[in-house]
């Protein structure tokens, strides 16, 4: 089994991927105003509208409801990364910190309200945890 992508639902595709190119440096491909994805490395970050929902079920999802999963990024440097957003994003959830299983991480929220975390392993146990 192969971890493809996580699939956010959303009210504003459009301003969903904005912030995604901003936040990864990558182009969204923008499939249809209802469908957009953010390909990187290891996976790729589907967006969807609330159209869609109803192709998997009515009121399989809703969209800006998530308070339990957390998007989560690898990153060269969070403190760089952290300089870099700090003009564009309005608001942090934490500054870069330095979790006690050895990640230094950056949290902040997409316009839904979804948690992003922007990681740096700087622990030698952490490092040898994304040796994949």
């Amino acid at each position: 089994m192969i971890f493809a992508s996580v699939r956010i639902i959303t009210g504003d595709v459009g301003r969903l991927a904005d912030f995604y190119e901003q936040v990864t440096g990558q182009a969204a491909r923008r499939y249809t105003p209802d469908f957009a994805e953010v390909a990187l490395p290891g996976a790729t970050l589907a967006i969807g509208s609330a159209a869609t929902v109803k192709l998997f079920g009515e009121g399989s999802a809703e969209p800006s409801a998530n308070r339990t999963a957390i998007i989560e990024f690898r990153v060269d440097d969070v403190d760089a990364e952290f300089a870099r957003l700090r003009g564009m994003i309005g608001e942090f959830v934490q500054e870069p910190t330095t979790m006690p299983w050895g990640n230094r991480s950056l949290l902040l929220r997409d316009p839904d309200g979804t948690l992003v975390n922007l990681f740096t392993p700087i622990s030698a146990e952490a490092i040898a945890r994304q040796r994949r």
